[in-house]
């Protein structure tokens, strides 16, 4: 009985692990852990991608083979396969975007940083706000505003009176689900992760060191375990997600500059 009553105190973590007080402030304008690490994280994908390829050798060695690795992943499995011959292009944009989501999600698991950038919605919002405004900017660009509308609500090849019905569906999809489930898929997928993570590391402390009883240190090996694998599926979720999200973000602007596809 002893146990159980130790075991009511345990509180499990929620959202205050996505609420930080702020470090400094710039002006009236407080700065917190997560928006410092966000700007850390673009310092890194900046310093990493002019280490690599400032000084570019024909042999790659070191950080250019690194980065040339990343490059032609994202080239080869993303670009190319949903935006075509365009796709090379637009790897400047794509490149950076994908280094910038995945360390961020990899800050869940650097020491003393641990926290997923992206597990706060303002950054996979913002992300999501820019790849929006470029699929909307390419399309007007080479479709016009009355082809993009046209091309976007009206599929060919359906009988008339079911563009009643089609017209305003794909309408509220492309320009208004479209970008909401866009930020919400990579924020989701972090937030849960970091919660899970959290529980299981909680439960390992407190049924291990906090209340340790005969009863309950299989519990805590059992958190302790817990906590390993899901770090490791995390990891694997983290690089998942900055594919997905880069993904889509070429395939939706592979869209506007192929509406034909």
């Amino acid at each position: 009985m002893s146990v159980l009553a130790d075991s009511k105190k345990f509180e499990a973590p929620g959202l205050e692990l996505f609420n930080w007080k702020p470090v400094f402030h710039i002006g009236s304008v407080p700065i917190t852990k997560p928006e410092i690490l966000c700007v850390l994280v673009a310092a890194i994908v900046v310093l990493l991608t002019y280490w690599a390829f400032s000084k570019p050798k024909l042999v790659p060695r070191g950080a250019q083979n690194v980065g040339e690795v990343l490059y032609l992943y994202v080239r080869d499995e993303i670009a190319r396969p949903n935006m075509g011959k365009d796709g090379d292009r637009w790897l400047r944009f794509l490149v950076p975007l994908f280094l910038f989501i995945w360390l961020g999600n990899l800050m869940s698991v650097v020491p003393l940083a641990q926290f997923p950038v992206n597990s706060r919605i303002a950054f996979p919002a913002g992300m999501a706000g820019i790849v929006y405004l470029t699929w909307v900017t390419v399309a007007i660009r080479t479709q016009g505003l009355v082809g993009m509308f046209k091309n976007t609500m009206f599929p060919p090849g359906l009988p008339w009176p079911l563009y009643i019905l089609v017209a305003p569906i794909e309408f509220l999809s492309t320009f208004i689900v479209r970008p909401f489930t866009h930020a919400v898929r990579l924020f989701a997928n972090m937030f849960a992760g970091h919660i899970l993570i959290a529980l299981f590391c909680t439960v390992g402390w407190w049924f291990l060191f906090e209340k340790l009883t005969p009863l309950g240190a299989p519990v805590g090996v059992l958190g302790v375990l817990l906590t390993i694998v899901m770090t490791a599926f995390e990891l694997f979720i983290q690089a998942l997600q900055a594919y997905v999200f880069t993904l889509l973000a070429a395939s939706y602007i592979g869209g506007a500059l192929h509406p034909e596809h």
